[in-house]
């Protein structure tokens, strides 16, 4: 069974590109950008995610862009921090929320997570213009789980992947891109011990050629307010396109 031939007939996340391509530019005109944030509006169920969008932005400009997956029974609504960041540094923010509890209840890259990570992407793709040269898939604890092995397995799509307190990696269905890698642990978080997650990560993944930054810090499952804005200043650098 070809595998990227289902994602694609799944109209999934290697469509993205494509589809978002062909569609910001005409909606991108619209009056109404919904700047500040905004619930997506694209679920069925109380389960939705939402959009934030900076007073920076310019319509016509595309702009630099996270999407960034909650831990464990979260929501969208809780990156108030990432929110403020967006603000300050200029950068959209996507905040999805999980289809059950938690992410990948299912096999990676055929859940029902995947397919609404898609849509939530290309809906933001219909309202605002994205900068591709920029676009990161992030995580907190168990959404950093799976950003980790979505961003190796879509790594076309998400040229960065931003991971705090993430757990061990779950190897993907496939590896897509060579996307650069942000990783931050606390030497203190017990449910994800470091030597077995983070510092384990880092090591496969410099060793497979991957480009990895790495911060360690002394907390424990709550990552820093200055290592998040590190993580930010570092996905923006410029520098890093050139």
């Amino acid at each position: 069974r070809d595998w990227s031939s289902d994602v694609c007939s799944s109209d999934l996340l290697c469509a993205w590109l494509v589809s978002v391509a062909l569609v910001a530019p005409a909606f991108a005109q619209a009056p109404e950008v919904p700047y500040g944030q905004t619930r997506l509006g694209i679920s069925d169920t109380d389960r939705d995610g939402t959009l934030y969008v900076p007073k920076s932005y310019k319509p016509g400009t595309g702009m630099p862009l996270v999407m960034m997956l909650h831990g464990f029974s979260g929501g969208g609504d809780s990156q108030k921090r990432l929110f403020a960041l967006a603000e300050e540094l200029g950068f959209l923010v996507i905040a999805p929320e999980s289809r059950d509890i938690t992410w990948g209840k299912e096999a990676p890259g055929f859940d029902d997570d995947v397919k609404y990570l898609g849509a939530a992407f290309r809906h933001v793709g219909g309202l605002v213009n994205i900068d591709f040269d920029r676009v990161a898939l992030a995580g907190q604890s168990d959404g950093a789980v799976y950003a980790l092995s979505m961003g190796l397995a879509y790594g076309d799509t998400f040229n960065h992947v931003i991971i705090l307190a993430g757990g061990g990696l779950i190897e993907p269905i496939r590896r897509k891109g060579m996307p650069k890698v942000f990783i931050a642990h606390g030497l203190k978080y017990t449910t994800f011990p470091i030597d077995l997650s983070g510092r384990k990560n880092v090591a496969q993944l410099k060793k497979e050629g991957y480009d990895v930054t790495y911060r360690e810090h002394e907390g424990g499952h709550g990552t820093p307010a200055e290592v998040v804005r590190d993580a930010m200043v570092w996905f923006l650098d410029t520098s890093k396109h050139q």
